[in-house]
């Protein structure tokens, strides 16, 4: 005996073992899906530490990540430094 969950994706529980699981499909493709996810979710959190490479970037572009880092630091802190001078300036006039 089977009790419906979400009978528009086939979902079912078993009460005897307390599983959720498909009536009669498989669910292949969609554990493949998750594989996917979670390389690319490891790969999101790889990204914080600045070393190594993304999953999909062409050989040798270990340094990347540091350097994009650097470069949209200083563009910011010049945006906000120069904001902040003018501020300063015309508070003076």
């Amino acid at each position: 005996m089977y009790v419906q969950v979400l009978p528009e994706y086939g979902l079912v529980c078993d009460p005897m073992i307390g599983v959720v699981t498909t009536a009669g499909e498989s669910l292949a493709p969609i554990i493949e899906k998750v594989g996917d996810l979670e390389a690319i979710a490891d790969d999101m959190v790889n990204m914080l530490a600045g070393e190594g490479n993304f999953l999909a970037s062409f050989p040798n572009r270990e340094n990347a990540l540091p350097t994009a880092g650097a470069a949209t630091a200083f563009w910011y802190g010049l945006a906000v430094g120069l904001l902040i001078a003018g501020v300063y300036v015309f508070h003076l006039l």
